[in-house]
């Protein structure tokens, strides 16, 4: 018989209360007055009476954000109310008339009195994703707002064009109250060739990156995207229920058909992905043997191990653990007020560069593009856009692969397990190379691109599976060289990326029936370092957190919870750094500088 406990210990990371509701959206004219939604402010009114409460994620600030936008378009304002089931929301979008921009941010606001879980959010253009966000879920009853800010830069080639189709997803709502969701999306164009910054202002953080001319084919930047791509294919669904394809088990592979223009000289798959349902915290989840020979009831199993793959006709030829984004609702709820996890409103993209590839794909066949998840189970959310790139001044390009080792995966497990209490490890290495020449208008370039992947999780289980301690930490290693046909070294990016993940919990059974008391303690980090001969960026974040619950059935009850977090971004151009605690949901420090921190 397994004890009430360690059941528990499956649910704990998920403390929710269920209920059942629908949706229904009415379209509403845009908001026109600042004083509705504002930006800087503490509090907005509502559309009832009292105020909502400013929830928001930490992030430095854009380098176009200094900037006067030469237009803003307001895309959408919608209320969504809890009525009936939620469609898709499809509105056309046009570019702003009589605008010359060079970049462009979204801007999504979103204002909620409602509680709701398993909150993602997706934003398409023309079937390409170009946000992947979540919602907030807030204990108090007044409600709350939020915004993200990204920018969108790289989607050019589709922002250009007329009379497409933006599509957004506000997906699996369940509310406890009546209630409505309020949604203002904004997209912000600037023209960085125009505009001047006044370096004397000290509230400029730094200068925007100088554009690169049309005329200018080559990229030395940190940003792949510096000069967004001609043309973006989505590779993703049919739009019913949003473009994002949905992976149940390991076996699953979505996958598209293209065939790619002659003159692409230049090619880029951008993955988007998020983790759902039995695999929200996979990487807590414990092998399927222990969960069978203890006779549990719970399908959170099949170990702690997943790896986003990217498959071209049916073969690997790129791969990514992705970062452990945590939800609002996710470990302890009460951790998320009002600052969020790291990565929770802007959920990162993962880009995998095919350009050495481009010697098997210009063959005029169609080739197929797929996603698939390693060790997969039910769900995960993922769908991708390949970016291309296309020399107008030839028909055909010519290219050719050097090297296509296919990615090597070294992989151990361990496991040790008496009844309840058990240790289970698992270490992963991953290495891959893979060069390749183009021969274009440019002349004959040869990019090489070299990933090495370490990763190693523990999930430790003791007294009868009360106490629970999940550590993991992966580290990834990138570089990309493009050399000349004479062997000269014409631009190297390096990029460096470690991500540690702690969490441990302790579960007491209350006096009273289907009660408990868990306490959690939380450590989660990113760093990230990116530079080549000319320019380096550096990103450092950690936030901790401790606190605990008492939970009936997934209510809970009551509780407490402190949040820290301390951030700093740093290039060439200047630096920005913030540190923040939250305690109970108010925030005892929240102090920001342009003076770079010490590293975390």
């Amino acid at each position: 018989m397994v004890p009430p406990p360690f059941i528990l210990l499956f649910v704990t990371f998920l403390i929710r209360i269920s209920s059942s509701s629908a949706l229904v959206v009415k379209p509403q004219p845009p908001l026109r007055h600042q004083s509705r939604f504002t930006k800087h402010n503490c509090h907005i009114k509502n559309y009832t009476s009292g105020s909502y409460q400013q929830y928001f994620e930490i992030t430095h600030p854009l380098p176009f954000d200094n900037l006067i936008p030469s237009c803003t378009l307001p895309v959408f304002s919608y209320d969504v109310h809890f009525i009936g089931p939620l469609p898709p929301i499809n509105v056309e979008y046009f570019p702003p008339a009589n605008c010359t921009w060079t970049n462009v941010t979204l801007h999504l606001i979103v204002a909620s009195n409602i509680s709701r879980y398993d909150p993602i959010v997706g934003v398409w253009l023309d079937g390409a994703e170009i946000l992947r966000s979540s919602t907030a879920e807030s204990t108090a009853g007044d409600g709350i707002f939020w915004e993200v800010r990204k920018d969108i830069t790289r989607y050019t080639s589709i922002l250009r064009q007329e009379k497409r189709t933006l599509t957004v997803v506000l997906g699996n709502v369940v509310n406890f109250n009546p209630g409505l969701y309020r949604l203002k999306l904004d997209f912000l164009y600037y023209d960085t060739d125009s505009n001047k910054t006044d370096t004397d202002d000290l509230n400029i953080l730094w200068s925007p990156s100088p554009k690169i001319s049309s005329s200018h084919r080559e990229h030395h930047s940190l940003d792949i995207y510096e000069r967004p791509a001609d043309l973006i294919i989505p590779i993703a669904g049919n739009g019913d229920e949003g473009h994002w394809f949905k992976i149940e088990s390991d076996f699953d592979v979505k996958s598209m058909g293209i065939q790619i223009p002659s003159n692409t000289y230049k090619a880029v798959i951008e993955v988007y992905v998020s983790f759902h349902g039995d695999d929200e915290f996979w990487y807590s989840n414990p092998p399927d043997a222990y969960i069978k020979q203890n006779d549990l009831d719970t399908k959170r199993g099949h170990g702690a191990y997943r790896e986003v793959m990217v498959t071209l006709d049916e073969n690997v030829y790129g791969s990514v653990v992705p970062f452990p984004v945590i939800f609002s609702d996710g470990i302890n709820p009460l951790f998320w007020e009002p600052v969020v996890a790291i990565g929770a409103f802007n959920l990162p993209s993962y880009d995998f560069e095919l350009t050495p590839f481009l010697g098997m794909l210009l063959d005029g066949k169609v080739h197929n593009f797929g996603l698939k998840v390693a060790d997969a189970i039910s769900f995960w959310l993922v769908d991708a856009n390949l970016h291309l790139w296309l020399d107008d001044n030839m028909k055909e390009v010519q290219a050719m692969g050097i090297e296509y080792s296919l990615p090597n995966l070294k992989l151990e497990r361990e496991s040790k397990f008496h009844e309840l209490d058990g240790t289970f490890e698992i270490e992963a290495k991953r290495k891959s190379e893979f060069s390749g020449w183009v021969n274009s208008s440019i002349g004959n370039l040869t990019t090489i691109v070299y990933q090495k992947l370490n990763f190693e999780n523990t999930i430790e289980l003791d007294n009868c599976g009360t106490e629970k301690v999940v550590k993991q930490e992966v580290k990834v290693k990138r570089e990309v060289r493009v050399k000349s046909s004479k062997g000269d070294t014409i631009s190297r990016t390096n990029l460096e990326r470690k991500f540690p993940l702690k969490i441990t919990t302790k579960t007491l059974v209350g006096l009273v029936k289907n009660t408990y008391l868990m306490t959690t303690k939380l450590e989660h980090s990113l760093k990230e370092e990116k530079s080549n001969e000319d320019l380096s960026s550096s990103l450092s974040t950690r936030q901790e957190c401790t606190g605990w619950v008492f939970v009936k059935d997934n209510d809970v009850l009551s509780g407490a919870a402190t949040t820290q977090q301390r951030y700093t971004y740093k290039d060439d151009n200047g630096c920005y750094s913030k540190r923040v605690t939250a305690t109970d949901g108010v925030l005892s420090d929240d102090s920001s500088s342009l003076l770079c921190a010490s590293s975390l």
